[in-house]
C-alpha cells in the first residue's frame, strides 16, 4: 500500500484528493493538513510514502515545508507540488527543496493517480516543460567557473553520459535509443546515479548536472 498525506488549505481539495486516491486498492490517505506547519507535523507522525503538497497555504508555504520536511535527506517521503499554474515560479526552488514532481489541480483525476504511484515508485514527475523552465531558471543566473564535486568521480564514463541526458529531460527510453542500449541498462545506470550521489530521484539529478557545471545551459 501506499500511503498518501494530503497538504491544501482549501478543504474541498483534500476531501476531493482523499476521495479519488481512498478508491485506488494500492493507495492509503493517511491523514490530511491545511497548512505547511500541520503538514510537517503529520507527516513526522504519520509517516507517509507521498506528500500532496500544495505551495501557497497560510502559516507555512509548501516549499518552505518541504524543506524542512526533507531537509537533505534521501529517506524522506516524496513530495509532489501541486499547483495552479502549469510553469509556476516555483519550479526551480520546489526541486531544489527536494520535490519528486508536480501536478496542476485541475488534471484529470487518472494523472493525479499515475503521478502518486510514479512518485512512490521512487521515479520523478518532470516534464520536459519543467525541465525546459529549469534550463532557462539556470541561464538567466550569472556564471562562474564552479569546481565539479569529487562525488562526480565516482561515475563511470556511460553513468555519466546518462547523466547528462536526464538533465536534458530525456525520459529512459529516449536515452535507451541515444545510447543504442535497452530500457532496462538505463534504469540500472539511473539506480547507480542516484545512489553513488546521494540524490532522491532524477529531479535531484536534473538540478545536481546544472549546478555542478556537469551540464551547461545551451551546451
Amino acid at each position: 500500500m501506499i500511503k498518501v498525506l494530503i497538504a491544501d488549505d482549501q478543504a474541498m481539495v483534500r476531501q476531493g484528493f482523499g476521495a479519488l486516491l481512498a478508491a485506488q486498492p494500492d493507495l492509503l490517505v493517511v491523514g490530511d493538513a491545511a497548512d505547511g506547519e500541520a503538514a510537517i507535523t503529520a507527516a513526522r507522525r504519520l509517516d507517509p510514502d507521498v506528500v500532496l503538497m500544495d505551495v501557497r497555504m497560510p502559516v507555512l508555504d509548501g516549499l518552505e515545508a518541504t524543506r524542512r520536511l526533507l531537509n537533505g535527506r534521501t529517506d524522506g517521503p516524496r513530495v509532489l507540488i501541486l499547483t495552479t499554474f502549469d510553469l509556476d515560479d516555483y519550479v526551480y526552488e520546489a526541486l531544489r527543496a527536494g520535490a519528486s514532481g508536480f501536478l496542476l489541480k485541475d488534471a484529470p483525476a487518472a494523472d493525479l493517480v499515475h503521478a502518486v504511484r510514479v512518485v512512490a515508485s521512487g521515479e520523478a514527475l518532470l516534464a520536459p516543460s519543467v525541465t525546459r523552465r529549469l534550463i532557462a531558471e539556470f541561464a538567466a543566473r550569472p556564471h562562474a567557473d564552479r569546481p565539479r564535486p569529487t562525488a562526480l568521480q565516482a561515475l563511470t564514463p556511460r553513468e555519466t553520459d546518462v547523466l547528462r541526458l536526464i538533465a536534458r529531460g530525456r525520459s529512459n527510453q529516449e536515452i535507451a535509443a541515444d545510447l543504442v542500449v535497452a530500457e532496462q541498462t538505463v534504469k540500472t545506470h539511473v539506480g547507480r546515479i542516484l545512489g553513488k550521489l546521494g540524490l532522491r530521484d532524477r529531479a535531484q539529478a536534473v538540478v545536481f548536472a546544472y549546478e555542478t557545471g556537469l551540464v551547461a545551459v545551451g551546451g
